[in-house]
């Protein structure tokens, strides 16, 4: 994630550094895992398992199932994961608003490899990121995993972190969104894939889902431009906790 949004705002001729406090957000995030008894995170986009690893680091004991898409990428998270025994890797997939197959983009950063291309622009000024290979990849959704993964009592957090997938991601709830309390989006500022949604729209499709935010966590800040980048925006269920 550091290497990825590095590149991408030099590019853009953004000098960024880690917004001051973000690292302290970790702890802060697995308290409200454990404030609102969340016994099992769908952790979707996972890479190699870094946001697992960070839960697991910060406190958070309960069950995590991730799942990723890019081959190499899934081939490493599972042999992360393989000494964890509360830490499951679904099968290689992709997770968006319906299932069948289609093809993703891959980059040399294996974290900003997407189901989405990039924008002209920003196709022209990541040369060392840009996409020459494609893989086909199956597509599942979060309602079709739920039954294979979580149990009736289950108490369920979902994490998208999909490179401006997420409103797929969302989309693909449709049905059992009253089994997952809360969610982790990744949000852009300065979007970067063809069809990406601005973070406004994203945030109304979760209040529609009857969520609100609980929590910002700042990403990177540009200090020549005074603009943040990305941020994460974790919300839960209204009323909930």
């Amino acid at each position: 994630m550091v290497g990825k949004i590095r590149k991408i705002a030099r590019a853009l001729g953004f000098d960024i550094t880690r917004y001051p406090g973000a690292a302290t957000q970790w702890p802060r995030l697995a308290e409200m895992l454990a404030r609102h008894n969340v016994t099992l995170v769908l952790d979707v986009g996972a890479n190699i398992g870094q946001y697992a690893v960070s839960l697991r680091n910060n406190g958070y004991g309960e069950r995590i199932v991730s799942f990723e898409p890019l081959s190499s990428a899934h081939a490493e998270l599972t042999a992360n994961a393989d000494l964890d025994p509360a830490w499951d890797v679904a099968p290689r997939c992709a997770v968006g608003a319906a299932a069948g197959e289609t093809k993703i983009n891959i980059s040399p950063e294996s974290d900003m490899s997407s189901l989405l291309p990039l924008t002209d622009d920003a196709a022209e000024k990541f040369a060392s990121v840009r996409s020459t290979v494609r893989e086909s990849v199956p597509v599942t959704t979060l309602a079709t995993e739920l039954p294979r993964y979580a149990s009736a009592n289950d108490v369920i957090f979902v994490k998208s972190d999909t490179q401006g997938y997420e409103a797929e991601v969302l989309a693909g709830l449709a049905g059992v969104t009253d089994r997952v309390i809360g969610l982790q989006l990744e949000l852009s500022l300065t979007p970067i894939y063809q069809g990406q949604p601005d973070y406004l729209s994203v945030l109304n499709q979760v209040g529609e889902l009857g969520f609100t935010p609980h929590l910002i966590i700042p990403g990177y800040f540009s200090r020549h431009h005074g603009q943040m980048i990305e941020f994460d925006v974790v919300c839960f269920r209204e009323g909930a906790g």
